[in-house]
């Protein structure tokens, strides 16, 4: 390239991208921190104490006061904590608690950077199947993807599915109260079966998913919860899952990681009771790239890249739909897999909702 050929800089733009680029550098770093402030507790220790001393919270947490004082800095410099710097204290605020302490809370993110801390982990395997364009199996990730995905999902499965999704959809809260055979597909560590088993005393529950281990974590959290009489889990895939005649078949972030999902929701379809329904929570997207071109689409598309494509491109079919596929192309799998009726029940800022009947 002579000089000729380089472009004209437009000064101000290369600032602004700069700066902006090293906000994103302050954060990747500091989410890193984030994850380690949860792994050791600090989070938790400093939740509802007021001010604290470096010091105070290192002996609280049984970790080193060097190392404390300068995650707090860090955490002080990106407003996770306040600092008080003429009594050399840092403080929690109840705001930030809810997002980072509170594994309760609808908000609770902490479990997204344990998930993120195990991409980085895995990232000579993502190397890799750029080159090579092979999948990468759900099975294959650091564990952590399967703690922090249990983390992540959990809060808001608790507030929102039992209250706020089921009872969106055509006459399934009152079977379920009445007693219904539910099938939960994709269950992983079992969060969503067990908040219905919770909810809904008559009701009959399975869940299925591939990975053997999240099964065994599983059956272990729904006896931990005492609704194992009621709360099953065994080792199937979305198309090979026995049985039929279910009322309700659910799928939780799960359909759009397969690698045919046509044949996974065409035997779904065929589970089910002639009169029954199929929930699909997917994340949340817009129909077009430009519609995603916000922070949250940011996140998701960045999961999608390392966890969502690479696990359907693992799989037979390998058709990659994306964790941002949007609410048309899940409308246009479910009815070629057979579903004459499919609408959009409600939505949250993270998730659509639809409801499909055969």
């Amino acid at each position: 390239m002579t000089t000729t050929d380089i472009p004209a800089i437009d000064e101000a733009k290369l600032e602004a991208f700069v700066g902006q680029a090293v906000v994103d550098m302050g954060a990747a770093i500091s989410g890193l921190l984030l994850h380690i402030g949860d792994r050791l507790g600090l989070y938790k220790a400093m939740a509802g104490a007021g001010p604290i001393t470096s010091a105070t919270l290192a002996h609280r947490t049984g970790t080193t006061e060097r190392y404390v004082r300068e995650w707090l800095a860090n955490q002080a410099a990106g407003g996770y904590v306040v600092y008080d710097p003429a009594a050399g204290t840092h403080e929690l605020p109840a705001e930030q608690a809810m997002v980072l302490a509170n594994e309760n809370s609808p908000v609770f993110l902490a479990g997204a950077f344990e998930t993120i801390a195990s991409c980085y982990t895995d990232h000579d395997t993502f190397i890799d199947a750029f080159r090579t364009g092979a999948g990468v199996s759900w099975g294959d990730h650091d564990d952590r993807l399967y703690s922090g995905a249990l983390r992540l999902f959990r809060p808001g499965y608790a507030a929102n599915l039992v209250s706020g999704w089921l009872p969106t959809l055509d006459g399934v809260s009152e079977r379920l109260q009445a007693g219904a055979s539910v099938v939960d597909i994709g269950c992983g560590l079992g969060a969503s079966t067990i908040i219905m088993a919770e909810a809904f005393e008559h009701s009959s529950f399975v869940g299925y998913d591939s990975h053997e281990a999240s099964i065994v974590a599983a059956r272990k959290a729904a006896a931990d919860a005492g609704v194992d009489h009621r709360a099953k889990f065994e080792v199937a895939t979305a198309k090979d899952f026995p049985g039929t005649g279910f009322d309700l078949v659910c799928m939780f972030d799960c359909l759009h990681d397969m690698g045919d999902p046509v044949g996974a929701a065409r035997h779904i379809r065929e589970s089910l009771a002639s009169d029954g329904t199929l929930l699909l929570v997917e994340p949340a997207a817009g129909e077009r790239l430009e519609d995603n071109l916000n922070p949250v689409g940011r996140a998701f598309y960045g999961l999608s890249t390392v966890i969502c494509t690479p696990s359907s491109l693992a799989q037979e079919v390998g058709l990659g739909l994306g964790g941002q596929a949007g609410e048309r192309q899940l409308a246009i799998v479910l009815r070629e897999a057979g579903f004459t009726h499919v609408r959009r029940a409600t939505e949250t800022p993270f998730n659509i909702v639809l409801e499909a009947k055969p």
